[in-house]
């Protein structure tokens, strides 16, 4: 099963401010992304985080895309219980090391992207 949502189809990054796409394109970044292309949140936010990693240059074995179902007891599929994940889209960002660095979940006042570049820049700033 693929997440079909995450590629950018007809999304662009244009409007994107560089430090933002800057930011995802730091090298060591991975990228784990629980989505469902039945989701709304998903359908509408994900072809554009796609587009972002797309624009930053983000190559794809860098980029885990987790495809989530709905089960009787909440979200099922890889990773959920490992992550914790109850909300979807979620992204989690992990340096080389596999620590979490930042998370998105569900919805934010702006993008994916954006969101995850402004987590980024406080942890650089306090590294």
């Amino acid at each position: 099963m693929t997440l079909e949502t995450l590629s950018p189809g007809d999304a662009d990054a244009e409007g994107l401010d560089e430090a933002v796409l800057d930011a995802l394109a730091a090298d060591g970044y991975r990228f784990k992304v629980w989505g469902g292309d039945w989701c709304g949140d998903c359908q509408r936010q994900l072809p554009a985080f796609g587009a972002a990693l797309a624009a930053a240059g983000v190559p794809d074995d860098r980029i885990e895309a987790f495809p989530v179902t709905k089960g009787p007891n909440g979200k099922e599929g890889p990773g959920v219980e490992e992550y914790g994940i109850e909300l979807i889209p979620t992204v989690v960002v992990e340096d080389a090391d596999g620590e979490e660095l930042a998370r998105f979940v569900e919805d934010a006042d702006v993008s994916i992207a954006e969101a995850l570049a402004r987590d980024l820049a406080d942890v650089e700033a306090t590294a």
